[in-house]
């Protein structure tokens, strides 16, 4: 080798060094938590539509303060079990296995199987991740219990109403101060199945859990931990007449609001979102390693140019 083809070699060399460095220190700065606590706030059957007629004022100022899309999509098939699942496991029903509306237990093999004897959720990762992090679930839908691992959370807690969930959700929250709480309403879901989607008794149901989100923002800031908190606010599916679980965007798309101190006024976010990049976004947010096995991905669009 003549002493110009070394010189390059060596130029190459430092350049791919350089590369790395850098690379590695964003990924290092990736691993840095941007919240202590996260809220993740679902609604069950709030379909993307909603968002055209219902007075969302808590909702609205969430979506212009932070980043949000109202096109993002549910797995299929477009109904609860299914979904709830793939936003907590970070993945489709293909690895996790439940695949049906009200699946208690996988109806196609995981996968893979965690601590909890079921595919490893968001809070088995926090609680690999982070040892003594506290973490509880709020749910009006009996159907989400089957679907964590109960082993390893520190309050379960099956509320009669959305009201009753709520309420016990912030008793937790300003009490212990979990890293994650996950809220689970069970309306407008309710209103749609019973009433119909697209209708006043379901837009009134739509407002219903707006003016609980209010009360939950309310409170944060009256205790001092808006500062520390991000929220993200989702659905399982939409709806068409009293059902869903198909295909149409009625039925898949849902909204997905992320908000808080730490997070950037992007606005409307021209990105691909599915319901199973939620989870590895909330791991993003607390700074923990997102397993291989995972096939959602953190929704980095929020953070470009602000942190990237």
């Amino acid at each position: 080798m003549n002493g110009i083809n070394r010189s390059l070699v060596s130029i190459v060399i430092v350049i791919l060094a350089l590369f790395n460095s850098c690379t590695n220190k964003k990924l290092d700065d990736k691993m840095q938590p941007i919240a202590k606590h996260v809220i993740l706030i679902g609604s069950d059957g709030f379909g993307a539509y909603a968002f055209e007629k219902a007075k969302i004022p808590n909702l609205r100022m969430m979506m212009d303060a932070g980043a949000y899309s109202l096109k993002a999509r549910s797995v299929l098939p477009s109904s609860s079990a299914v979904n709830w699942a793939s936003m907590i496991m970070g993945s489709g029903p293909e690895l996790h296995g439940y695949t049906e509306w009200g699946s208690k237990t996988p109806e196609l093999p995981s996968r893979e199987i965690g601590g909890g004897n079921i595919y490893p959720t968001i809070f088995s990762l926090i609680d690999e991740q982070i040892q003594g992090a506290k973490k509880r679930i709020s749910y009006t839908w009996e159907g989400i219990g089957y679907l964590f691992e109960k082993n390893i959370v520190d309050l379960d807690f099956n509320g009669e109403s959305d009201e009753a969930t709520a309420e016990k959700a912030m008793e937790f929250i300003l009490k212990e101060k979990p890293i994650l709480t996950f809220i689970h309403f069970s309306q407008p879901d309710g209103a749609g199945h019973n009433i119909g989607h697209d209708t006043p008794e379901y837009y009134e149901a739509v407002e219903g859990i707006d003016s609980l989100i209010g009360q939950i923002l309310a409170s944060l800031k009256a205790n001092g931990m808006m500062d520390d908190t991000i929220i993200l606010f989702s659905s399982d599916h939409g709806g068409i007449e009293k059902g869903h679980g198909g295909k149409t965007l009625l039925e898949v798309e849902i909204p997905w609001i992320i908000y808080g101190k730490n997070i950037p006024v992007k606005g409307n976010l021209d990105t691909s979102i599915v319901t199973y990049d939620t989870a590895p976004t909330i791991a993003y947010l607390l700074g923990l390693k997102i397993p291989e096995f995972w096939r959602g991905k953190p929704i980095l669009k929020i953070f470009e140019n602000d942190r990237l």
